[in-house]
């Protein structure tokens, strides 16, 4: 019994290392740190670059005889990367942006949306080339606000051979595009309001080529003005006769907001510039039908409010009920920002003092369209900008967008009465 206890003994015994055992282990180590250096050498120098990334600082990991086989099997890849952990929010924890991206049905253009050419199917053709020249040269003008160089003047970049101001520039690019067409006999600009020969036939164009110029070199948003009507007239007709009308936004993002005679509401078109497979083309990306009451507000030319008592009363109820003030100075995003919110109201009021500068044909009419297609409501003070004669290109008038309570405040509170 005690001679089997002592073999036994024997049997469990651990052996004690010797001298050559401990140099193989010691090379063995040794081989395998300079393979690992030679891989990651390798990988930096000659590498794909996705393999090339510096290291990033891991926790320290213990590797098994095992762990190393399933690296070898992985690749150099997996064994240059240690895995990542994501930490997240338990789904029984409100989390704040979650929860906002879950209330907002938000817009996205994707490669099945719509593009312009198939929202105009079924236009009549030659508005929709007369529509088409204004987007192709709101595509250039934002191209070439983008690349502009300002100073404290003005902005400027390359038309040709030439370096023109960015709003003459605008203005050059438009009528380029509108002559094109085949689908224009008459246009007109507000920064020269003469009615201008196109030399096509069907319709006729005035446009603001680049309202709010004074602020881009602030890199605010800006944007283009224009309707369109039938004939080659652009005087003795009313803005109920467009045809079409639209709003060009220079911001982060280039869009059109478009109405269009017998297609109801107006709808948003967003320029793809994300190199996808519609790259460069014009998507629907929105589109409005109501503007409902809402406590935004962006006021423009509050000088009036020195002698016109309504327009200082109506200030005064904006500021006394807690309304959002939301302006730029910027016509068009700022009227824009009405249809994109769904609310609020947009209104430059005129005083004896402070007269109205914005002008019927080319800003006034168009975007009065555009609103009242979009579910809103415009006013001089007493009726819709729409029912107003365009006696003359420079007829100039006061102005209220917006939601149906807001402008019929505006016309109770400031109508005509200070003028």
């Amino acid at each position: 019994h005690s001679r089997n206890t002592m073999d036994s003994s024997l049997l469990l015994a651990k052996p004690s290392p010797s001298s050559s055992s401990r140099c193989a282990k010691i090379s063995i180590a040794v081989n395998v740190a300079l393979a690992t250096i030679g891989f990651i050498a390798v990988a930096s120098n000659g590498a794909p670059a996705q393999l090339a990334q510096p290291v990033r600082a891991a926790n320290p990991t213990t590797f098994s005889a095992h762990s190393m086989a399933g690296m070898s099997q992985m690749g150099m890849s997996a064994m240059r990367r240690p895995q990542q952990q994501f930490n997240f929010a338990p789904m029984n924890r409100p989390a704040r942006h979650s929860m906002k991206m879950q209330a907002v049905d938000a817009p996205v253009a994707t490669e099945q949306s719509t593009t312009i050419e198939e929202f105009l199917a079924n236009t009549e053709p030659k508005l929709q080339k007369a529509i088409m020249g204004m987007f192709s040269a709101c595509k250039e003008i934002g191209y070439k606000i983008r690349t502009a160089s300002c100073d404290k003047q003005a902005c400027f970049n390359a038309f040709g051979d030439e370096q023109l101001a960015i709003d003459v520039l605008a203005d050059n690019v438009i009528f380029e595009n509108l002559r094109a067409s085949g689908a224009v006999a008459t246009a007109s600009s507000e920064e020269e309001p003469t009615e201008v020969p196109m030399g096509g036939e069907g319709y006729s164009v005035a446009f603001d080529p680049l309202d709010g110029s004074s602020i881009i070199d602030t890199n605010f948003a800006v944007g283009t003005i224009f309707g369109i009507w039938p004939g080659s007239k652009l005087t003795g007709i009313k803005g109920t006769e467009q045809k079409a009308a639209g709003l060009g936004v220079y911001g982060p993002r280039t869009t059109i907001t478009l109405a269009v005679d017998g297609i109801q509401g107006a709808h948003e078109f967003l320029l793809i510039d994300d190199y996808s497979a519609k790259h460069g083309q014009w998507v629907l990306s929105q589109s409005f039908m109501t503007i409902g009451e809402g406590k935004l507000f962006a006021p423009g030319n509050l000088r009036a409010t020195k002698d016109n008592k309504g327009y200082e009363e109506l200030f005064n109820y904006w500021y006394d009920n807690q309304y959002q003030l939301r302006y730029t100075g910027g016509m068009v995003p700022d009227v824009n920002q009405i249809m994109v919110k769904g609310k609020g109201v947009f209104v430059n009021a005129e005083s004896k003092a402070a007269k109205a500068k914005l002008r019927l044909l080319y800003e006034v009419a168009p975007i009065g369209y555009v609103i009242e297609k979009a579910g809103g409501k415009s006013s001089d003070g007493e009726q819709s900008v729409l029912n107003i004669e365009v006696v003359g290109t420079e007829d100039r008038t006061q102005v209220a967008y917006g939601s149906a309570g807001e402008v019929d405040r505006f016309e109770q509170l400031v109508g005509k009465k200070f003028l």
